[in-house]
């Protein structure tokens, strides 16, 4: 005969199972944002400012950053709760939306506003578009920002792949300057402190902004899924704060100063060349002042998908862009 179990038993054991469960969510644990980024990049700079400046600690935030290697990657450790936030661009929350996920992610801060690319070249020349003709540009992955966003720029110049250009999309991301280095490709788009590095290596010599060409587009943001936001809305209003401070400071002070205090997140990198890093950006004008994403500027990013091929009609902004937190940042 099986034994009835006291209701007051089954009530304390239930009790005790949802303590455990909720206790072993790392994405629970208080004040922690694991933090999921595209890519480990100078570009994202007022991200380390706010970490080696103690900001996150001053608001309460541990932030356990680990590195995604791919926007495609980081939105997969997004969606199995490998992370809390992702650092990547927007398209990724588009790709996700279309495909019907109740929970899909949004964008609840923006921190680029333009490609943070540099075409390299391999000679030392006086650069014009009209040289590229019959060239071969290394792209980068298919359907991510950066490979999209320099075919509307050739696009725009008049170059078609296949037709009097070259685009390969064969190389990922992350390879593209060593493939660049072993002798693939006329020219290739790096990030700094990357493009900085091949130029004093005499590999390449940098040619242009891509993100100048292209104008402003949201180009990366902070993502999460609508149901972390609406449980962690205080801490994330604390941690796009963190970022508007930083981004502050990388403004008012001297470049060599900001570059010496991330170059621990650089190893091998030297200050100088974080400093040339820091000022190309400022000068093409990367980063938001406050983290609000516009409506125009998410159009901007959906034609440059259209011309792609990887969109075929446009997504809601009011449905993947949430700035109730970020309009709050910076008033």
């Amino acid at each position: 005969m099986r034994r009835k179990i006291p209701i007051v038993f089954l009530l304390a054991l239930l009790a005790c199972v949802c303590m455990t469960m909720t206790a072993c969510k790392p994405n629970e644990e208080k004040g922690v944002i694991r933090l999921n980024e595209v890519t480990h990049s100078i570009f994202y700079a007022p991200q380390y400012v706010a970490m080696s400046l103690g900001y996150f600690e001053e608001a309460g935030i541990t932030i356990e950053l680990t590195n995604g290697g791919g926007a495609d990657k980081v939105m997969t450790a997004l969606l199995t709760d490998a992370a809390d936030v992702g650092l990547m661009g927007p398209e990724a929350c588009i790709y996700v939306y279309n495909e019907g996920r109740n929970d899909y992610p949004v964008v609840f801060g923006q921190l680029t506003k333009r490609d943070g690319s540099f075409l390299i070249g391999r000679t030392d020349e006086d650069f014009d578009w009209s040289v590229l003709e019959g060239k071969e540009i290394i792209m980068g992955r298919r359907g991510g920002v950066p490979a999209m966003t320099l075919q509307y720029v050739l696009n725009q110049k008049g170059y078609f792949d296949g037709e009097n250009i070259t685009m390969n999309y064969s190389v990922q991301f992350n390879m593209l300057a060593p493939a660049f280095s072993s002798g693939t490709g006329d020219y290739v788009p790096l990030f700094e402190p990357t493009a900085t590095q091949v130029v004093l290596e005499k590999i390449g010599y940098n040619l242009c902004s891509i993100g100048t060409e292209s104008g402003e587009i949201p180009y990366t943001a902070y993502i999460a899924t609508q149901s972390y936001i609406n449980e962690n809305a205080d801490m994330l209003e604390k941690f796009l704060d963190c970022i508007y401070r930083a981004n502050q400071y990388i403004k008012n002070n001297d470049y060599n100063q900001t570059a010496a205090l991330i170059a621990s997140h650089f190893d091998g990198t030297t200050v100088e060349d974080i400093a040339v890093a820091l000022k190309s950006y400022t000068e093409i004008d990367a980063w938001m002042t406050t983290p609000s994403m516009t409506e125009e500027s998410f159009i901007r990013l959906q034609d440059i998908m259209i011309n792609a091929g990887e969109l075929t009609e446009y997504a809601p902004f009011d449905k993947l862009i949430y700035n109730k937190i970020a309009d709050k940042i910076g008033k």
